[in-house]
């Protein structure tokens, strides 16, 4: 006879617990919406703003606060992971390497905002661990991190909520589209090509003037992407569906010549291939379609790319083969020919949205507006509090002796505070800076040196009201600073555009 168990009773002081009935789908279906918000909102996609994931705002932002700056040393990358994991980012190194390494690539992003010194990979080859590698923020870096100290943005809680973090970096130039972005949430996916930055700047600068302007108009300043491997984009169409809608495809073609190899031979010669697209995988393709004989009439292949040279493939050819017919089936079966699929999903307002050319700008120009307000109302603030003190130092160093007399006759600060702010008419802040003033700094104040900053002071508070004063004067010094940008930064356009 099968026993019956026996119900196990709590000792006395012992917690009994609580058992609470479930529906277990809807309870599978709460846990997996909670997981897919912390994936898009926190590993995946970018914020529209500065066009950063939180992992890479996080290693930037920890590297300007580790002073590693353009003008200093390289350090350990691992120094640099170590730092972003401990403090901020509560993920494996592996990926905060990862996110760094693309930081860093020059064929990945169109202007690095990390200055690597090491192997940091190439399209066929993974970097070198992160022990061997260094790292720096690059110039253009600065330009995204700058200003963070002179609340132009919002700061939130790190993961153990004892330090803060930006929730987004004042980001002087639209990196969303200078650089792109690929990332694969829950149920979506973003993947936003690289564009030139000088191009975007005259867009953007375009827009402020021009709020309503059309994306025609936009697109004679921002034609096509512009990848930093190069090539050729055949066709317009796709590129004007993505700018308008956030989702097109577009065919990237390699920059091939036909030209002598050799004394006797003809050959095609490859010098930039499709973004994201290494030497190493084509050339296996076309060996593979040689041996298949799928290809006719090439004889070899060499791979002379290197890191200082940069990419070159000879394909020799046969004779009595036509190379042009060949590097048309070339196109047609290996991947010097890509197609490169837009779906440009970013964060707005916390929410994931996709946009076309003008939106992006859009946001990013109102995000430049607001660092702008706020950067100029904290700089006016500081001049004013500093106007303030300057104003009390005036007053005192007249009778300089009758401030020290105060001082030394008073039983306490409180008392000598009391007195300095009834025999000089000081506020409560005046008369607290000057007791807090060592007396031999107190006693060696010029009085042209204070009348001098006080009127440069007052000149500068001045020009500051003046540009809070409207919002079309913020918008003008908005346009002036990403023009300034542009000169730093920009370079000539490395991708053509063909004709379909």
């Amino acid at each position: 006879m099968a026993r019956t168990p026996k119900a196990v009773l709590p000792k006395a002081g012992e917690n009994p617990g609580k058992i609470v009935d479930i529906d277990v789908s809807q309870e599978m279906s709460d846990s997996f919406l909670e997981y897919a918000y912390s994936v898009i909102y926190s590993r995946a996609l970018p914020d529209a703003r500065d066009g950063l994931k939180p992992v890479q705002r996080r290693i930037l932002h920890q590297m300007f606060e580790m002073g590693l700056r353009p003008d200093r040393g390289h350090v350990k990358s691992a120094r640099v992971v170590g730092e972003v994991m401990g403090k901020l980012h509560p993920h494996g190194d592996g990926a905060i390497y990862d996110a760094a390494v693309r930081l860093a690539q020059p064929f990945t992003t169109r202007l690095p905002l990390i200055d690597g010194h090491g192997n940091f990979g190439s399209l066929d080859a993974g970097p070198a661990a992160m022990r061997y590698t260094e790292a720096r923020l690059a110039s253009a870096a600065m330009a995204m991190v700058d200003e963070t100290d002179e609340d132009t943005v919002d700061f939130g809680g790190n993961y153990d909520g004892q330090l803060l973090e930006p929730l987004v970096l004042p980001a002087a130039f639209p990196n969303l589209l200078v650089n792109g972005a690929t990332g694969i949430a829950v149920g979506m996916a973003t993947n936003i090509a690289p564009h030139n930055l000088g191009e975007v700047v005259a867009a953007a600068k375009y827009l402020i003037d021009n709020p309503n302007a059309t994306l025609k108009s936009l697109m004679k300043y921002v034609p096509a992407p512009d990848f930093p491997t190069g090539g050729e984009i055949i066709g317009l169409e796709g590129v004007a569906d993505a700018y308008a809608t956030g989702r097109g495809s577009f065919k990237v073609r390699a920059t091939a010549v036909v030209e002598k190899v050799s004394s006797r031979k003809q050959g095609i010669v490859i010098t930039e291939f499709p973004f994201n697209i290494g030497p190493e995988k084509v050339v296996e393709k076309i060996a593979d379609l040689v041996k298949a004989k799928k290809i006719l009439g090439i004889s070899d292949i060499i791979d002379l790319s290197d890191g200082q040279q940069g990419t070159k493939v000879v394909i020799e050819i046969k004779n009595g083969y036509e190379p042009q017919e060949i590097l048309e089936k070339l196109y047609k079966l290996t991947p010097i020919e890509d197609q490169f699929s837009v779906n440009a999903v970013a964060l707005v307002d916390g929410k994931p949205l996709t946009l076309g050319l003008k939106e992006l700008l859009e946001v990013f120009i109102a995000h430049r507006i607001d660092v702008v307000r706020r950067r100029t109302e904290f700089r006016k603030a500081k001049a004013e509090g500093r106007l303030t003190l300057v104003d009390g130092l005036l007053k005192a160093i007249i009778d300089i002796d009758k401030v020290i007399k105060i001082i030394r006759g008073s039983e306490d600060a409180a008392a000598a505070k009391e007195a300095l702010i009834k025999g000089f008419k000081l506020s409560d802040e005046q008369a607290t800076y000057i007791l807090d003033m060592p007396l031999r700094r107190l006693t060696k104040v010029s009085k042209l040196e204070l009348e001098t900053e006080q009127a440069a002071l007052r000149e500068a508070i001045a020009t500051l009201k003046t540009l809070l004063s409207s919002e079309a004067r913020i918008k003008s010094q908005v346009s002036a600073e990403l023009t300034a940008v542009s000169k730093n930064f920009a370079t000539p356009r490395r991708t053509r555009i063909g004709r379909a």
